[in-house]
């Protein structure tokens, strides 16, 4: 979808109230310079830069401060390309990069994405990690989760991935390397047929029926608070090939968590998306009045506010001591970001803000709470983006 310049997008009423409530400016929205487009490189391909500027007819600017990253005019569309299409370059914003970035990736950790879709973090975290450790990536959303595995799919990404449709403030499911060794391959001959093999898109005709039956709403394609998680996708290397579903459903104490539960965590929140200027500028399309019912309505964002914190929670629960958790949000708001971390740091006494030591070059600024950070398109000529970092100490 083409959308004109955020110089000539027109704010309604409703909106300009939204932004002098939650003392935002609303000439982030109306400034004539837009945003670039980003792309990400996948790695390896390097050399191929000058080639993919002439599929895309303009320049790949190199983003110096966010390694693989390029920027490039926002009017250029990248889809129609072979790199796009051979899985050379995925388009995440710069900001959303940082977010990653900021994990401080290693190799072999054991990574969770709660809110995963729709995939772009995703791919870079599994390129991060390389040959090495696993990423849990969970979301509500069966159709979006869907879109993520095409995702890793098509980048050749996947090999040591899992995909889980659930509620992310419920979910509670370890790293599979809590199983290491648990059985040495040593089961009742009626579990051996309910191992889980390599994963493959051809399903059984009983299956696809069930699957199919259970999609005939749009209602049905969310994840239910009383429901297992639903792993639409695993890789071969993922850890699932060869266990049992009681192994790879299996729950653990608090203590176990502690020591056993993952390295890394992001929390990219749900939110109301007000920090991404493409994101209203296409409500011009959609309709003010969609604006108003998914950003600017005020049970909505009550709601909201409390989902965040208990992603927040959750995803914390899941850290292992001494392991790193990023939450952020595309949202400009203080009720969104710093509110929810206040409230989460005095619920939450094993927990505490890191400096994010990358940050130093990055061209941002920094949140009302010290060591929590804000881009936004002025400042960073980026999307709008709240990031904090946190890790557990053992108390």
């Amino acid at each position: 979808m083409e959308v004109e310049s955020s110089s000539n997008l027109p704010l309604p009423d409703a909106f300009l109230d939204f932004l002098n409530e939650n003392g935002l400016d609303p000439s982030v929205y109306t400034n004539s310079d837009p945003t670039p487009r980003y792309v990400r490189l996948k790695p390896g391909c390097e050399g191929d830069v000058e080639e993919i500027e002439v599929e895309v007819g303009c320049k790949l600017e190199k983003v110096d401060w966010l390694p693989s990253f390029y920027s490039l005019s926002p009017h250029v569309q990248i889809a129609n390309s072979k790199a796009y299409q051979q899985g050379k370059i995925y388009g995440i914003d710069a900001a959303s990069g940082a977010a990653v970035s900021a994990l401080n990736i290693s190799l072999g950790d054991h990574v969770l994405d709660l809110c995963v879709a729709p995939g772009a973090k995703l791919c870079m975290i599994l390129d991060l990690l390389g040959s090495s450790g696993s990423v849990t990536g969970i979301d509500v959303a069966r159709h979006r989760l869907a879109a993520c595995r095409t995702m890793v799919l098509k980048y050749s990404l996947g090999d040591r991935c899992r995909l889980f449709v659930a509620d992310g403030t419920l979910f509670s499911l370890l790293p599979i390397r809590v199983f290491s060794g648990s059985n040495s391959g040593e089961y009742p001959l009626d579990e051996m047929v309910n191992l889980y093999k390599e994963w493959t898109s051809r399903r059984p005709w009983k299956d696809k029926k069930k699957a199919a039956k259970a999609r005939v709403t749009v209602a049905s394609q969310l994840a239910s608070s009383t429901q297992d998680p639903e792993l639409i996708y695993y890789g071969k290397n993922s850890g699932v090939v060869g266990l049992t579903r009681s192994e790879i459903y299996q729950t653990f104490l608090g203590n176990d968590v502690l020591h056993c539960g993952y390295d890394k965590v992001l929390v990219d929140a749900e939110c109301t998306h007000d920090g991404s200027i493409k994101h209203i500028q296409k409500f011009e399309y959609w309709g003010w009045k969609t604006l108003q019912r998914r950003v600017l309505n005020a049970e909505r964002t009550d709601n909201l506010t409390a989902l965040q914190l208990q992603l927040l929670t959750n995803g914390f629960r899941l850290l292992k001591i001494g392991g790193s958790l990023v939450y952020s949000t595309c949202s400009l708001t203080v009720a969104q970001n710093e509110d929810v971390v206040e409230q989460f740091l005095l619920q939450n006494a094993s927990a505490e803000l890191l400096e994010i030591d990358a940050a130093k070059n990055w061209p941002c600024r920094s949140g009302r709470i010290p060591k929590t950070l804000r881009f936004d398109p002025m400042t960073s000529r980026t999307s709008g983006l709240f990031v904090a970092k946190f890790t557990k100490l053992a108390i």
